[in-house]
């Protein structure tokens, strides 16, 4: 497959293809947005101002439960699509499937039912991971392109996410979710996740 276009403004907030959206956050231009799906209802992935400049009378949602409260406190109710873990849908033309997302006794826990997403966008498949640990329903994904959480401390780190791209080998890897919250890693986590990953599997920086 070609490179993917995929632009990341900050931290975790995904666009693939200038029009699907992924846990906005600290997005301050306006923009048309097909589709959103967001991970769970932290801060730094559910920023209303942020959803509310790139949404649409159109715009399809599709997100966790906690998520979906948060956005109805604040007025967003239409085309909401809830979903749980392990679940397989479509939206658009866009077909996903979800996957457990959390953490190991901390910050984010399995009973909370937050997820990681895989599109399938016109016959390429693209795994986001949300805030995860190296669980293993995250390493038996299969996926074109990788965008996996390196920062530490609320996810894996970048050692841990290396070790977890070489198993599911995808075509392209972005890294995310670093340089940004001041307790996660910088550009040197950055650096070292690069040095890690096996050479034939091609990382992509998207964040400055």
């Amino acid at each position: 497959m070609q490179e993917p276009n995929i632009k990341i403004n900050c931290h975790s907030s995904i666009c693939i293809d200038e029009n699907i959206f992924i846990d906005p956050f600290n997005i301050n231009s306006r923009a048309e947005a097909k589709a959103i799906f967001i991970t769970h209802s932290h801060f730094d992935h559910l920023d209303i101002n942020s959803i509310k400049n790139i949404l649409t009378p159109n715009t399809v949602i599709v997100c966790t439960k906690d998520s979906a409260e948060i956005l109805e406190k604040a007025g967003i109710t239409n085309n909401i699509n809830i979903v749980t873990p392990n679940q397989t849908g479509k939206v658009l033309d866009i077909s996903f499937q979800t996957f457990p997302s959390y953490n190991f006794g901390h910050h984010h826990f399995k009973n909370y039912g937050f997820v990681g997403y895989t599109l399938n966008v016109n016959g390429a498949t693209y795994t986001i991971c949300g805030d995860t640990d190296a669980t293993p329903e995250l390493e038996n994904v299969k996926t074109d392109v990788l965008l996996i959480p390196i920062g530490g401390i609320y996810t894996m780190d970048a050692e841990e996410a290396a070790k977890v791209t070489n198993i599911i080998k995808p075509k392209y890897v972005i890294p995310t979710h670093y340089n940004y919250l001041d307790d996660t890693a910088g550009k040197e986590g950055e650096k070292l996740f690069t040095k890690l990953v096996d050479k034939n599997i091609k990382v992509l920086i998207k964040i400055d």
